[in-house]
């Protein structure tokens, strides 16, 4: 089973539930936000459906008539959460990168408001946590599909706005051979510097940094980057 298959298989067990279940979105939203608390909290092994069931007040069988089972509704709160934070994260780019004035300060701003962002979303960074601890003991399907989503791809949805920069002479993007294209190395790296660096030091917001270090963390990642990729500086005009 593919993850694309995993993802349709969610959207069926969510849309093909009985008509009195399809008519209740409330009830859903209770059992998807209780879901990723009790997934946050627990992990996807020990986690029960009694568990979620008891969090958001309903009975067992009402959330196996949403979801159908406990790998479906992981699959549905996981994806839900990651499309909620990429959301977030396209409005950042658009609102630092789209029309770049300074490289190193909306490089650093934006940076600075994506790290920030981890703290609008705790359950949901809580539920990344126990996703990175049991990785290797999670569904095939719902781990591809987790991936697929967000959290690995991050620097996909930042490449073009580097590749813009690159195309204005803002950026120098080396044009080595590789599965990736030069923009999204460079996004790769971008974010191992930054925002990656400050989110292992947290734990993904649950162990914070004071501000100030927070920011030193991403000024001295964007100066990193701009080593590797700053575009060379205009030769100085000489005088006769």
């Amino acid at each position: 089973m593919s993850g694309a298959a995993a993802v349709s298989g969610a959207a069926a067990a969510g849309g093909g539930a009985p008509s009195r279940s399809a008519g209740r979105p409330e009830k859903r939203r209770l059992i998807t936000a209780a879901a990723r608390r009790v997934f946050g909290a627990e992990g996807y092994a020990r986690a029960s459906v009694d568990d979620i069931a008891a969090e958001a007040g309903v009975s067992k069988r009402t959330v196996y008539n949403h979801f159908g089972d406990k790998e479906s509704l992981f699959l549905a709160v996981a994806l839900e959460g990651a499309h909620e934070v990429t959301a977030t994260i396209a409005r950042l780019l658009e609102k630092h990168l789209r029309k770049v004035v300074d490289v190193r300060d909306d490089l650093t701003a934006f940076a600075l408001d994506r790290v920030a962002a981890v703290g609008e979303f705790p359950d949901h960074f809580a539920l990344v946590r126990a996703i990175e601890a049991e990785a290797p003991r999670m569904p095939g399907p719902v781990l591809a599909a987790w991936i697929e989503a967000g959290p690995q791809t991050g620097h996909l949805r930042l490449a073009p706005y580097l590749a813009a920069m690159a195309d204005r002479g803002l950026l120098t993007l080396d044009d080595a051979a590789g599965t990736e294209s030069p923009a999204e190395r460079a996004a790769d790296h971008f974010n191992l510097l930054t925002v990656v660096n400050v989110n292992q030091r947290t734990f993904y917001g649950a162990v914070p940094l004071p501000g100030e270090r927070v920011t030193e963390l991403v000024v001295d990642g964007v100066r990193a980057f701009l080593r590797l990729y700053g575009a060379p500086p205009e030769p100085a005009v000489g005088h006769p």
